[in-house]
């Protein structure tokens, strides 16, 4: 199995009845109590950085829904702030990457993304939604993803040392205090790495 197919697996891609729960974008906004408990309870704050995960498809509709997300981003950053691109990563993934100080803008617009491949029939492309946090006294990026087909979320916390190591003490206690307030992939088989392929994120 290579590592793409791996990658889909992990995600998501096997059969339907290998899911937890049906994906909801809406589960999404789960995420904007959850990064107040982080901070108040963790010292995790944003780091202005979000994204969203999908694999694409040679369609002209898959092409004009893409499009519709970026004219729509483009529309409203004026208003919330929220920069934006929309890129290919390493593996050919692509990523629509977002970033804003204001974390409640982050899910929006992660959201609204989601929500619009999923509103045009591309719900299956969607792979994953990326949420980014630091604490000042420690020097690694902390990561909530959400899987689509798993419908669920959990942490992804990649040593900084690029040893593609996880600190599995800083995910661990993610997952004690935000179970129950955030839907927590129950099968960690399934916390499937996204390691930053030389940057400093995954879709980097």
């Amino acid at each position: 199995m290579g590592l793409l197919d791996t990658l889909r697996e992990a995600l998501g891609m096997r059969a339907e009845a290998d899911a937890t729960r049906r994906a909801n974008p809406d589960d999404l906004f789960g995420m904007s109590t959850a990064y107040v408990t982080m901070e108040a309870n963790l010292d995790y704050r944003s780091t202005g950085d979000a994204a969203l995960c999908f694999s694409g498809v040679d369609s002209t509709e898959f092409t004009a829904a893409v499009r519709a997300i970026e004219d729509i981003l483009a529309a409203g950053a004026e208003e919330t702030g929220t920069a934006f691109d929309v890129q290919t990563d390493g593996k050919g993934y692509e990523w629509v990457v977002l970033h804003d100080d204001d974390p409640e803008d982050l899910v929006t617009s992660v959201h609204f993304a989601a929500d619009e491949l999923s509103e045009r029939g591309f719900g299956s492309r969607l792979l994953a939604a990326a949420f980014a946090f630091e604490r000042p006294d420690e020097d690694y990026t902390a990561y909530w993803l959400y899987s689509f087909r798993r419908g669920a979320y959990y942490p992804f916390v990649p040593d900084p040392d690029g040893k593609k190591e996880r600190v599995e003490r800083a995910e661990f206690k993610l997952e004690t205090v935000l179970d129950g307030e955030l839907e927590v992939e129950p099968e960690k088989e399934y916390w499937y790495p996204l390691w930053p392929d030389g940057g400093r994120h995954p879709w980097e």
